[in-house]
């Protein structure tokens, strides 16, 4: 999973400082996250904030020369103040156990929409920011990024086309929320008896509500549905939770999708663009739909064969279980994929994922990543008590080690419940301004179960950890380049870097320092684990291949019905499509902010890949990681991408790691 960045129509980050438009700046150790009991608290903060937002906008325009101290800070004065209330809202909207406080969230988000797309068509406002003088290269590409911001939002449009961004924008975001919130909110409940549990640990189901049949009923929260389909022998009952965890979201979401397809098409259009995804993509490092169709045409030659290699391995498992005999093997249905995946790893490599919970407790495992952030970037995690959202909520500190200083906050939401985000995320829920002497803070969301992670939930914790760390460590000068605010298909690669980290027995020895009573992990146990985890690559590499190319052609040239375009193109894959499902209907990625994006898993990766190349033989080296943290986590968006690969590896971007990476067996 990932940060859920909001897109750049919804709300863009704007920057700089300056003392006529300043809004006063919390000291780090003073920041606290907002409190809000009641949907009406959550509409008076937005309207507070539309109304100063508003204000700096009104004297903004009656500035009467053109210089960048005063456009730069005035507009980081009033992305400051949007900042401040519009993104804890946002992640509350994901967490808050109120409903009533998620709807005025969601409300909110469209009332700031709006104003940013009113904002970003302002002529007097685009032309002051152009006729600036950047003093240097920091804010050189500022205000280009900020110019493309208001261009993509139409400021050189006729009225007519504006005011139709304005709607589009507008609908796009209301259909996006309405995608996401029937995804969270699904309250499916699926029966099943203790024999059709057979295989599933107990703890994932022993203890949930039962039906008057005595039927336990388990919901479709990842903790829960993913053992059920990966560990239950009984094929119906893994078929039933599949097929209802690919039903979330139903026809509404399915309608609302192509709905989004369209009108994203027809932006596009507003500017001269055929497809959304060349409309999005020029202004990302793949530059344009070509080349990304590269890199995809490039990953199915590597993945193709194998895939087809690891499909018939299943099958072959599957034929054993079953005692089939002879040479014809058995259908491999998509709810036998992820069982028989697990069987043949563990007849393979003698390792099961759930024998980690018991050296992977939750707590330790979050002090753990602490330690590995000490380690290698030199920071301390410090709890502190504030009243959060949510009992469980937990607060701390960032504080730099050698020098002491405070450098910003961290939010952490550990377990499932009911409405709650369902998989793993990270939120920047303030963003950094050295020039305000403003600290950033960052919101964790997770759904561990209590007993312990396995080691592939632990890569999750740091790979959702590492995003955290990008906005955290950001010393930018203007909020809007600060930490994650960088190039879609850029943002993954921090945080994918650091998921090889947790193979590592240097690495995972930190356990024992945070938690004495933990277990360490056997060698044998870890070495097999590792090498583990490169199998079925084939399978699993070529589905992120179809989900980047379903997403590319869905918000391609030719206008596509999703469900029909998905059914095809799964339909041409060895195991096929299954009549019925509709696994677009909870693609949540690609109705909200990876529209036209969902490649940049895959494109982040092959930077991930190189960066890592650095640490080789030693993840926890200091004096690689100060240079990591100054060069690259430190300088966020405000500069490209590629010079930041430069500057920390000496050389350009080499995709050689990337694919002996997806090479290995």
């Amino acid at each position: 999973m990932t940060l859920p960045a909001r897109s750049r129509f919804v709300a863009p980050f704007l920057v700089a400082a300056a003392a006529a438009f300043s809004t006063p700046s919390f000291a780090a150790d003073a920041f606290v996250f907002p409190v809000y009991a009641s949907g009406s608290q959550v509409e008076a903060a937005c309207s507070a904030m539309l109304t100063d937002m508003q204000s700096q906008a009104d004297k903004l325009q009656a500035v009467p020369e053109a210089n960048a101290a005063t456009v730069l800070g005035a507009l980081d004065a009033i992305a400051r103040r949007g900042d401040d209330t519009s993104s804890p809202i946002d992640y509350l909207t994901a967490v808050h156990p109120d409903k009533a406080v998620r709807d005025a969230g969601d409300a909110c988000g469209l009332k700031y929409q709006a104003f940013y797309a009113a904002f970003l068509q302002n002529e007097r406002i685009y032309k002051l920011l152009k006729e600036a003088q950047p003093t240097d290269d920091i804010d050189r590409q500022y205000q280009r990024d900020l110019l493309d911001q208001f261009e993509d939002s139409g400021v050189g449009l006729p009225a007519d086309k504006q005011q139709r961004a304005k709607d589009l924008n507008q609908q796009i975001t209301k259909l996006s929320q309405d995608f996401q919130r029937r995804v969270q909110e699904d309250k499916t409940l699926v029966p099943f008896t203790a024999k059709e549990l057979g295989g599933v640990p107990r703890g994932v189901w022993q203890k949930a509500k039962r039906d008057p049949k005595g039927r336990y009923l388990l919901g479709l929260d990842y903790p829960t549905s993913g053992p059920v389909i990966e560990h239950a022998n009984d094929p119906k009952a893994r078929e039933r939770m599949w097929r209802a965890l690919y039903a979330r979201g139903g026809e509404a979401n399915l309608t609302d999708l192509a709905s989004l397809a369209q009108l994203r098409r027809e932006y596009a259009g507003l500017f001269g663009f055929d497809s959304y995804a060349d409309f999005i993509l020029r202004r990302r490092m793949a530059r344009s739909e070509a080349e990304v169709q590269k890199l995809l045409a490039n990953v199915h030659d590597a993945v193709d064969a194998r895939e087809r290699s690891d499909v018939e391995l299943l099958r072959r498992a599957k034929a054993q279980q079953l005692k089939i005999k002879g040479d014809e093997l058995p259908p491999l249905n998509r709810w036998d994929v992820n069982y028989y995946m697990e069987r043949a790893r563990i007849a393979k490599y003698n390792v099961d994922q759930e024998q980690f919970r018991q050296y992977f407790p939750p707590e330790a495992s979050l002090k753990f990543v602490f330690a590995v952030a000490n380690r290698l970037f030199g920071v301390d995690f410090k709890p502190v008590q504030q009243t959060l959202w949510y009992p469980e909520a937990r607060a701390f500190i960032v504080v730099d080690s050698a020098s002491g200083k405070t450098l910003g906050n961290f939010y952490v939401d550990m377990y499932p419940r009911a409405d709650k985000y369902s998989h793993a995320a990270m939120w920047q829920v303030r963003n950094v301004s050295t020039l305000a002497e403003r600290t950033p803070a960052a919101a964790l969301a997770v759904n561990f179960d209590r007993k312990g992670l396995t080691i592939e939930e632990l890569e999750t914790l740091l790979h959702e950890f590492g995003h955290g760390l990008h906005g955290l460590l950001s010393q930018t000068r203007y909020l809007g380049e600060g930490g994650t605010a960088v190039q879609t298909d850029f943002v993954e690669a921090p945080s994918q870097m650091l998921e090889d980290w947790v193979y590592d027995p240097q690495v995972l020895a930190l356990f024992q320092q945070v938690c004495a009573s933990c277990k360490p992990v056997p060698a044998a146990l870890l070495d097999k684990a590792s090498r583990a985890r490169h199998f079925g690559k084939g399978i699993t590499t070529a589905r992120q291949y179809l989900y980047a190319s379903y997403d590319l052609a869905l918000y391609g040239k030719k206008p596509e019905e999703p469900m029909a375009l998905w059914a095809r193109m799964e339909g041409a894959t060895p195991i096929g499509h299954v009549k019925g499902s509709m696994f677009p209907a909870s693609f949540n990625h690609i109705a909200a902010n990876y529209a036209a994006g969902y490649y940049s898993y895959l494109w982040s990766l092959v930077v991930a890949d190189d960066l890592r190349t650095a640490f080789a033989g030693h993840k926890l080296d200091p004096a690689v990681g100060k240079r990591y943290r100054d060069s690259v986590l430190a300088n966020g968006g405000q500069v490209p991408p590629a010079e930041l690969i430069t500057r920390f590896l000496g050389r350009p971007l080499d995709s050689k790691a990337f694919y002996d990476e997806l090479n290995k067996q």
